[in-house]
C-alpha cells in the first residue's frame, strides 16, 4: 500500500515556514510517499514548490469546529487516503485528532517540544543556558519516529516564486532591503523611533535602492505612514496578497526583523536575515534557517543577566522590555552594510 502522510501545522506563520525545508527534504528523500499538509489557506503558497505535496485546509470555524468537527476532519482526511500522520503542532486540537487516528490503528507521531529544557533556559534561578535542539530537528524527529528519518545536511532553500506584474513594478534595480519593524510582543519589539532612524540612514546610504516594509496590522498603520514618508521606502502592508509578499521577500538582498515570522520567511529563501533579539534567544531553537550566528544581534546579558526570560517574548521581569535597546542603531547599520557589500 502506498504511504500517504498528513503533516499537521495550523499556525503560526514562522513555525509553518520552519517546516518548509524539512518537508522539501522529505519530498526529495521519499518521492514515493504522498504528502498532504494540513494547514490554514493563507499558508498554502509557502508549500507551492514542494513536489508531490497537496494542501488540505480545514474549516476550523465551521465544519471542523469542536470535537464533533474534528471527528469530521479525521474522516475527511481518511477519505483522502491518509494512512500515517506527522503532527508537528501538538496542541489540544491535534491531540483530539490523535485519539481518532490511533483508535483506527493509524500511525500518529507528535513533535516533542522540549518544554522542560525550555523552562530551564528561561527560568531566573539555576538557569541552564545552552543551545537547545532546533525546531527543524524537532520536526525531523517526528518523521524518524514514523520510520522515515530525514537528512538535513544539505541546504533546502525554496526557489523564488514566479513574479507577478504588480511585484515587478516595485522591484528596485538597486539594493533591496526588507524591514519587518513589528513584533507580536513588547519583549521582542525594537523601539519604533530607533527603527525609523535605521530606515532613514539606509535610505540615505543606498539612494539607488529601496526599503520594503513588511508586517504589522491596522493598529500599526499610523507608524507605517510615518515610514513611507521617508525616501525610497515602499510599504507592502495591506497592498499585496501573501503570494506577492513571498515573491518580493525571496528577491531581497537582506531582511532585518525581530524574532518573528518574517525572519523565517526570508531565511526560507536563503535571503541573508539579520535578527534582533530582546527577551528571547536563539538558544531556544527558533533561529532562522541556515543563517550565520553573526546575523543575530542580541540584547546585552551583562546588563540583563536573566535573559532569556521567555520563549515567545510575552514574559519578562519589570524593565526587561527595554533589554532590546542595548542593540545599537550603529550595530544594525554595520551588519546591513557588511552583508550588502560582501
Amino acid at each position: 500500500m502506498t504511504k500517504h502522510i498528513a503533516v499537521i501545522r495550523m499556525s503560526a506563520m514562522g513555525d509553518v515556514a520552519i517546516s518548509v525545508p524539512v518537508l522539501t527534504a522529505f519530498a526529495e528523500q521519499y518521492p514515493q510517499v504522498e504528502l498532504t499538509v494540513v494547514t490554514r489557506p493563507l499558508f498554502a503558497p509557502i508549500f507551492s514548490h514542494i513536489p508531490n505535496c497537496k494542501i488540505f485546509t480545514p474549516d476550523l470555524k465551521g465544519k471542523h469546529k469542536g470535537v464533533v468537527g474534528l471527528f469530521r476532519l479525521y474522516k475527511d482526511l481518511k477519505k483522502q487516503g491518509i494512512n500515517v500522520v506527522a503532527d508537528i503542532h501538538n496542541v489540544l486540537r491535534t491531540n483530539i485528532l490523535r485519539l481518532f487516528f490511533c483508535l483506527s490503528g493509524t500511525p500518529f507521531e507528535q513533535i516533542k517540544k522540549g518544554r522542560k529544557e525550555k523552562k530551564n533556559l528561561i527560568r531566573s534561578k539555576n538557569k541552564i543556558f545552552k543551545q537547545l535542539k532546533s525546531s527543524y530537528e524537532r520536526y525531523a524527529d517526528v518523521f524518524a519516529a514514523l520510520g522515515m528519518p530525514i537528512s538535513l545536511e544539505k541546504k533546502y532553500f525554496a526557489p523564488q516564486p514566479k513574479l507577478s506584474n504588480s511585484v515587478k513594478n516595485i522591484l528596485s534595480n538597486g539594493k533591496r532591503i526588507g524591514i519587518a519593524p513589528f513584533a507580536a510582543h513588547l519583549g521582542k519589539q525594537y523601539p519604533f523611533e530607533r527603527m525609523k532612524k535605521v530606515i532613514f540612514e539606509l535610505s540615505q546610504g543606498y539612494p539607488n535602492g529601496k526599503i520594503y516594509v513588511f508586517g504589522g496590522g491596522n493598529h500599526e498603520k499610523e507608524k507605517i505612514n510615518e515610514l513611507i514618508e521617508l525616501k525610497n521606502v515602499e510599504n507592502t502592508v495591506g497592498k499585496y496578497n501573501f503570494s506577492e509578499e513571498l515573491q518580493l521577500i525571496s528577491r531581497l538582498d537582506v531582511m532585518v526583523a525581530m524574532d518573528s515570522g518574517n525572519a523565517h520567511l526570508s531565511a526560507m529563501y536563503g535571503v541573508p536575515t539579520i535578527t534582533l533579539w530582546g527577551v528571547t534567544h536563539p538558544y531556544a531553537g527558533f533561529y532562522p534557517y541556515q543563517q550565520p550566528v553573526e546575523n543575530a544581534l542580541l540584547a546585552d546579558r551583562k546588563l540583563y543577566p536573566l535573559l532569556p526570560t521567555s520563549i515567545y517574548g510575552n514574559k519578562y521581569p519589570k524593565g526587561y522590555e527595554n533589554a532590546i535597546t542595548t542593540i545599537q542603531i550603529e550595530d544594525i547599520l554595520r551588519k546591513v552594510k557588511e552583508i550588502l557589500e560582501e
